[in-house]
């Protein structure tokens, strides 16, 4: 699933072309594709006629578009191949078209919500007083946040007491960090997967914190990370973050620091990928 870069990318993607646009007109084209809106389709659709887009929102791995003058948001669910793209209005529509945003203005363009496997959608949702569609009001912060709150993190994740992993995939506790950049910062930091948070030291977590936001920045300069065709920004154009990965992907090629072979183990129904020996287990108390 995407994780924050990709999102972002996305999100700076529709500010440049859709923010300040009013919709004349939105096409659902398949029910799974408005699912998470209680209305229906035509409901949906009823309701974003003359709205304008406001500024496109992230927060974590969520977006929004905020409607100007409404306490309402079009909140994105872009799911396992959920893709939002700005096409000319007489491009061919795509294969797996869900959902057809038209504008009243001269531009040519229009947004399209593309997606193969239909775990996505669009919604429309009430706004809280901080701006975000209420549905995902209880979302942390992500690292990249100018009002993250670093000593509230490091408090909380000491009294999580789980693993590092866990810790960085819950997105209440942080939010846009997936299974892809939370193997890369651990790797950069040289912590194990199953490293207990109770006792990881101030600096050691304010040290992965550190790895967490440099490796995120990094896929930001490359348009993010991209294994298929699945992930695409709104131009429709893949990210190069892939060729630049240090250990997600990598089993049994050398590890970029010590040589040692990298290993991938099951892990909560996905992987974990590590170098043994820059990355050891923790002892298990006897």
């Amino acid at each position: 699933m995407p994780e924050l870069p990709e999102v972002e990318v996305v999100r700076r993607g529709l500010e440049r072309w859709v923010a300040g646009r009013t919709i004349e007109a939105v096409e659902v084209l398949h029910p799974r594709a408005v699912r998470r809106h209680p209305g229906g389709g035509a409901d949906f659709a009823e309701r974003l006629r003359g709205e304008t887009v406001g500024v496109p929102q992230r927060r974590g791995k969520y977006l929004w578009l905020p409607l100007e003058g409404r306490d309402l948001s079009v909140l994105g669910h872009l799911g396992m191949s959920g893709q939002l793209l700005v096409q000319p209005q007489d491009a061919p529509d795509e294969k797996h078209l869900r959902i057809r945003v038209r504008f009243d203005d001269s531009a040519g363009t229009e947004l399209r919500f593309v997606d193969q496997r239909t775990f996505g959608g669009l919604s429309l949702h009430d706004n809280t007083a901080d701006g975000l569609p209420d549905v995902i009001a209880h979302i942390a912060r992500d690292p990249l946040d100018p009002l993250f709150d670093e000593g509230a993190y490091h408090l909380a994740l000491r009294a999580k007491r789980t693993t590092v992993k866990r810790a960085l995939l819950d997105q209440s506790l942080i939010s846009g960090v997936g299974n892809i950049y939370a193997d890369e910062a651990l790797w950069r930091a040289r912590l194990h997967y199953e490293r207990p948070t109770v006792n990881l030291t101030r600096p050691r977590s304010t040290e992965l914190l550190g790895h967490v936001r440099d490796v995120m920045n990094a896929a930001l300069a490359v348009g993010g990370t991209s294994f298929d065709s699945l992930y695409v920004n709104v131009n429709g154009e893949s990210g190069y973050f892939d060729r630049s990965l240090d250990a997600y992907g990598r089993e049994d090629e050398p590890c970029r620091r010590c040589g040692t072979p990298m290993r991938r183990r099951p892990w909560m129904n996905r992987s974990s990928y590590f170098c043994p020996r820059c990355q050891r287990p923790p002892r298990v108390a006897s």
